[in-house]
C-alpha cells in the first residue's frame, strides 16, 4: 500500500446534490405524483411548482446568507440588494436541474455541444483521468450525457449517501441503467479498500470523478486555496488519486445554454508531477490552486449556476 494510502482514506465524496430544496428530502412518493401530474399537464407544471418551492426557501432558508457572502465577495462593488437579487437567481435556476431530468424522464433528450472532448479521448483506455466536478452548473447532466458520446466509456462516480435518500435515490438509480459505476459512500466510511477501486478503475484506462469544491468532514485532509481573494479549502482526495495513479485531472464544466440544451468544457489535462517525495505537497497546492483558479473564472461567467449553498469562503 503506498505511503498516501492515510489521504485515501479521506476520499470520501461529498453527494453532488446540495441537500437544499425540498426535491432533495422529498419523498419519492410526492416527486412521483409530482412527474405524474406534470406529464398530463405539460412541462409548465413541473416548472411552476418547483419554482414556487424554490422561492419558499429563499424565504425561509437560513442558507440564504452564505449565498450573499459569496456574491458579496464576487460583486464587492454592488450592495447588499443585488445581492440578495443574485441570490434569488440562484435559487431559481436551480430548478432547472430537476426541470430537464424531468424532460429527460419525458423521452425529451438534451442536446450540447463540447469544448475539449479530444482531451479526454486521448487518455480513454490509457492513463484514465480524473474528472473534477464541482457545484457549479449541472454534473448530473455531465455524466449523463459523457455516456451517450461514448457508450463504452469506463466511468466511475463516488457519490455520498445519506441517511434519508428521496429523489437522490431516483437520481442514482437513473445514472446507473445508463452503466455509471457508481460507489456510495457513507460519511463515516474510512475503508481504504472503496479507495484501492477507484485507483485500479484508473489504472485500466476509465474515468473517476470526484467533487472538487466539496470537504465533507472536519477532520477531512484539504488543501487550502484562493477563491476570490478569500480563503476556501478543497479536499486533498481528487488530487492525491491523481497522484497515486499517474492519471492527469480535468476540471470538467456543464452549463445550461437553454432549455435541455448544454456545453461541457474540459480543461487542459492537469498533471501532478513531483520531482521528489518532498516535492509532493507543494506540487497538490499548485493543482488545487489551479483548479481554484478555473473554478472562479467559471463563476465569473456562470454566477448564477453556483449551486454550492454551504460556507465555501472564509
Amino acid at each position: 500500500m503506498p505511503r498516501f494510502s492515510a489521504q485515501l482514506q479521506d476520499f470520501q465524496q461529498a453527494d453532488l446534490e446540495p441537500d437544499l430544496f425540498s426535491f432533495s428530502a422529498m419523498n419519492n412518493h410526492w416527486y412521483k405524483l409530482l412527474v405524474a401530474v406534470a406529464g398530463i399537464c405539460g412541462p409548465w407544471f413541473f416548472a411552476l411548482v418547483s419554482r414556487i418551492i424554490a422561492a419558499g426557501f429563499f424565504i425561509f432558508s437560513q442558507r440564504v446568507g452564505e449565498s450573499r457572502r459569496l456574491y458579496a465577495a464576487l460583486y464587492p462593488e454592488r450592495g447588499r440588494l443585488y445581492h440578495l437579487y443574485c441570490t434569488f437567481n440562484q435559487y431559481q435556476n436551480f430548478t432547472t436541474i430537476h426541470f430537464d431530468r424531468f424532460l429527460k424522464g419525458q423521452a425529451k433528450a438534451p442536446v450540447f455541444t463540447t469544448d475539449g472532448w479530444e482531451r479526454l479521448q486521448a487518455v480513454i483506455g490509457g492513463r484514465g483521468g480524473v474528472l473534477l466536478m464541482s457545484h457549479l452548473g449541472n454534473w448530473e447532466m455531465a455524466a449523463t450525457l459523457l455516456k451517450s458520446r461514448r457508450t463504452d466509456l469506463q466511468l466511475l462516480l463516488y457519490m455520498g449517501t445519506k441517511e434519508k435518500e428521496g429523489v437522490e435515490r431516483l437520481q442514482k438509480e437513473e445514472l446507473r441503467r445508463t452503466g455509471v459505476t457508481i460507489i456510495g459512500v457513507d460519511q463515516d466510511d474510512n475503508s481504504p479498500f472503496t479507495a484501492v477501486e477507484g485507483i485500479r478503475f484508473l489504472q485500466a484506462g476509465g474515468l473517476v470523478s470526484m467533487t472538487g469544491d466539496i470537504v465533507w468532514r472536519s477532520d477531512q485532509r484539504k488543501v487550502a486555496v484562493k477563491f476570490l481573494g478569500r480563503q476556501a479549502f478543497l479536499p486533498e482526495a481528487p488530487f492525491i488519486f491523481s497522484l497515486l495513479s499517474g492519471s492527469p485531472l480535468f476540471v470538467f464544466f456543464a452549463f445550461r445554454t437553454g432549455r435541455n440544451s448544454y456545453h461541457f468544457t474540459l480543461s487542459e489535462p492537469i498533471t501532478i508531477d513531483p520531482a521528489s517525495r518532498k516535492d509532493r505537497e507543494p506540487a497538490i497546492r499548485r493543482a488545487a490552486q489551479h483548479y481554484a483558479d478555473l473554478l472562479e473564472a467559471a463563476l465569473r461567467r456562470h454566477p448564477f449556476e453556483w449551486y454550492h449553498f454551504d460556507r465555501f469562503i472564509h
